[in-house]
């Protein structure tokens, strides 16, 4: 991997402007930061590069393809079990779309999706399946406003 940059004042418009839209054209982009075409795209290459930009996607809205229940898991492993496998057995669920290692009474959240409270409880109780877990506590997740696409104030 190369050297992360110190990105400058112009890296960070650039990543704001995908974020905003990663099918962007490098000449709309060019354009709104005031670069060529060819400077943008070589700024693009290099952020790719370095691993700053890891991937673009689409952004979809399972609820509107029946998956209507998401919620927090906190999980507390045994103190036997170390961070890769607390992390591998909360992912080890398709359900399961983020895994957050953390410090305090829990040591895993993990982000859970399903299609009704049915199989939000049969999720957790596969959760709680191992002997590694001693507890959890869920939180449903009543609504949201995720950043996606937040980015460091451009100031």
């Amino acid at each position: 991997m190369t050297e992360t940059p110190t990105p400058d004042v112009l890296d960070l418009r650039i990543l704001a402007l995908l974020q905003e839209d990663g099918r962007r054209a490098v000449s709309d982009i060019a354009k709104r930061v005031a670069l060529s075409p060819t400077a943008v795209k070589r700024r693009i290459e290099r952020l790719e590069a370095a691993g700053v930009i890891t991937g673009y996607s689409a952004r979809v809205d399972y609820g509107k393809l029946g998956w209507n229940v998401a919620a927090f898991a906190e999980l507390r492993y045994t103190g036997r079990t170390t961070p890769a496998d607390m992390r591998r057995l909360a992912a080890r669920h398709p359900e399961v779309s983020a895994v957050y290692t953390t410090a305090g009474i829990q040591d895993v959240i993990a982000l859970v999706h399903a299609t009704d409270l049915g199989h939000l409880t049969n999720v957790i109780h596969r959760l709680r399946a191992t002997d590694q877990v001693v507890g959890t506590r869920t939180h449903v997740i009543l609504d949201a406003h995720v950043e996606d696409d937040w980015h460091p104030p451009l100031d």
